[in-house]
Parts: C-alpha cells; structure tokens; sequence
C-alpha cells in the first residue's frame, strides 16, 4: 500500500510502549522513563482486526487466514522548540513530514514515577506545545513556498498563480497559530500537497490513561475528547501499560484477562481500525482453498486498482472481477449456492469496490 501512520507525542506519554504492543513484536521500539528514548524511528506492521474475516473463514475451508496490515511508524517524542532544533526536532520533523497520517498520543494518567517534561500533566497544553511547534515549522516552509512559485506566477503561470493564492492563504493562517487542516479545504490542500505540510495530516488523538479510567473517562479524556469534536478529529482511548501485558499473554488467555478487566476486546483493535479509516482505507477479501485473506485498498479504488494490489499483473491483464457479499455468503453458505442464486456479479474495469466486497480476479498477462 505505501500508506504510513507516525506516531508522535512529547516524551514520555507512552508512544513506544502502544506501539511495542501494537506491533507484536515486528518492531520493537526502546521504551524507557527518560525523554528521547526513542530517536531513530521505529518502523512496524501491525494487523488490523476485522470479525468479518472470521465469518468468511467458518464457511469457506482453507490452509491460510491473513489479516489485513498497516505500517505504522513510532517518532521519537517532540519537545518545546523542536522547530528551532531543540531536542534534535528537526530530525524528529522531518520524519513526520514523510508519514500519510499522524497519530497523537497524549498522557492521560497521573503517576509521579513517570517524568513529564512539563512537569505536570495537562493534555491541552501537551497537544498546544505539539501543534505549535508542528505550526512554527510549517510556517517557515510555506515562506519558503511562497517565495519559489511567485516567480513562476509573475510571468503568467496560471497554474502557479492559482497555487500562490492557496499558499499565502494558508502562510496567514499559519500565522495566527492555525493548522493547516484547519485553514484550507480538502481540494485545496490537494493542490498544494507538494508543500508536504505537517499539520495537513489528517489526526487521531490516543488518550493514554491508568489502568482504573478504562472503563469511564477522567477529566483529561473528555478534555480531549472535546477539543477532537471541535476539530473533526477522533480519539481512542487505550492504557498502553495494559495493552502491552496483553501483547505478551498466550492468546487463549487473552478473553479472560479481558474480561476480567470489562472490557469487550484489546484496546489496540479499535486503534488499528482507527487508524486505517485515518488514512482513508477499506477492505476487501478473497477466499479459497489455499488462503482466506483481507486486503487494503484506499477507499473507491477501481477493481484492476484492487487486483494489482495483489499482484501488478493482475491489474495489467485485468478482464473482470467476480464479486459477491458476506450477506450473500452467510445467506447460501456456499460460494457454489451463491452462484447458483445468480447473487455474484461480474464486474469490470470502472467498478469501484466496496468495503467488504469478496473478489475473484480474472486476468490474461
């Protein structure tokens, strides 16, 4: 896919300990109780929980189930004055800048063995020193754009010109201390996404809370939580100290220890799923003998898009697609019965997929 989330904070709110668990080992992250634990970025895949891939496997038999995957990506923590170098932040800052989504992970738990770098816990403020610095550096970058495509647009470029309006429009807002997903439309940012702005990624807050505020919310989520719906954003909330002693049980202990603690499934599944709707993705499947599997595909991809994830071949040699529902499945049981029902569809080179759709390729190469 090539579609990558960063996961960032300030030090010390428990960005490596999520991402360890997540991960399940593919990429394990140092974490410690010292700021800057973490410097070179930790690259991991994590599997993305899907039930409906379950209800595929018990009525179609097969050799293999793989889950669908993300890469996710774990940024050391930033601190106050990174866009001015501090804390080695330019380096941090420009590992943000090549990741397609941000996930920002705030301290929501109190506990005096663990440093803040503030001192005090305030998700507000933690969020504010984050933006700000993300703002500052994206501000001297627009500069920089500004001054490059003016002088394409003053000898008559109307493409360029175009493009300068949206550049100073969001330097000014930029200016007043405001994100850039927040100053420009999703056309807009579109235009100018050769600028590689760090605040245009699209965000998912993760409140980190104890262990005793997983079931109700303490005053630091829905502090959070408010300031996400004023954004558009969303939020989850997770206790990365339980999530990580979950990662680590045998999994036919995992139910019980859930249970025990109320809670209906492993915090991180709603984070996966989270962050694969961040980055604008769906699901598709394919079932056989040999594997059972869910592949991702960025919402309203074509099917030749979807076969070539797959394989490129596929694409390239794409006929058509025959396609049917999980419904249609779980109604005849059978892929055999479904077609004898007349319920699977060919569909060819402008079908766009849907999420859940159960895909057979044909192709010639």
């Amino acid at each position: 896919m090539g579609l990558t989330a960063g996961i960032i904070g300030l030090p010390n709110v428990g960005k490596s300990t999520i991402f360890n668990a997540l991960c399940l080992g593919s990429g394990k992250a140092e974490a410690a109780n010292y700021p800057f634990c973490t410097i070179d970025p930790n690259h991991g895949i994590v599997p993305v929980p899907d039930e409906r891939l379950a209800r595929v496997t018990a009525l179609i038999a097969t050799e293999k189930v793989i889950p669908a995957y993300l890469e996710l990506i774990d940024i050391a923590g930033l601190v106050r004055g990174a866009s001015k170098g501090e804390g080695l932040g330019n380096q941090f800052l420009g590992h943000i800048k090549s990741v397609d989504a941000v996930v920002h992970v705030v301290r929501c738990f109190d506990d005096g063995n663990v440093v803040h770098v503030d001192g005090s816990v305030d998700p507000l403020r933690d969020i504010s020193t984050i933006d700000t610095e993300l703002v500052y550096k994206d501000f001297e970058t627009s500069e920089k754009g500004i001054a490059r495509i003016s002088k394409a647009a003053k000898i008559g470029d109307k493409a360029a010109k175009a493009k300068l309006e949206i550049y100073e429009k969001v330097h000014a807002k930029l200016a007043e201390g405001v994100p850039a997903r927040k100053a420009l439309d999703a056309e807009e940012l579109e235009l100018i996404t050769d600028m590689h702005l760090l605040t245009s990624k699209p965000v998912l807050y993760v409140t980190n809370v104890s262990e005793d505020d997983l079931v109700e919310d303490n005053s630091y989520v829905k502090t959070v939580a408010e300031l996400a719906a004023g954004e558009g954003a969303s939020y989850v909330k997770i206790c990365g100290k339980v999530e990580a002693e979950i990662s680590e049980l045998p999994v036919d202990q995992r139910a019980e220890f859930l249970d025990s603690l109320g809670l209906p499934e492993p915090g991180l599944n709603t984070l996966a799923r989270g962050i694969y709707k961040l980055l604008g993705l769906e699901t598709f499947f394919t079932a056989g003998e040999k594997e059972n599997r869910a592949w991702t595909i960025p919402a309203k991809s074509t099917a030749p898009q979807a076969a070539g994830v797959i394989h490129s071949d596929f694409e390239k040699g794409f006929i058509k697609a025959d396609v049917y529902t999980l419904t249609d499945l779980e109604t005849y049981k059978s892929e055999t019965a479904i077609r004898a029902a007349g319920k699977i569809r060919s569909e060819g080179r402008e079908y766009l997929v849907k999420d859940g759709d159960i895909m057979f390729f044909k192709f010639n190469v």
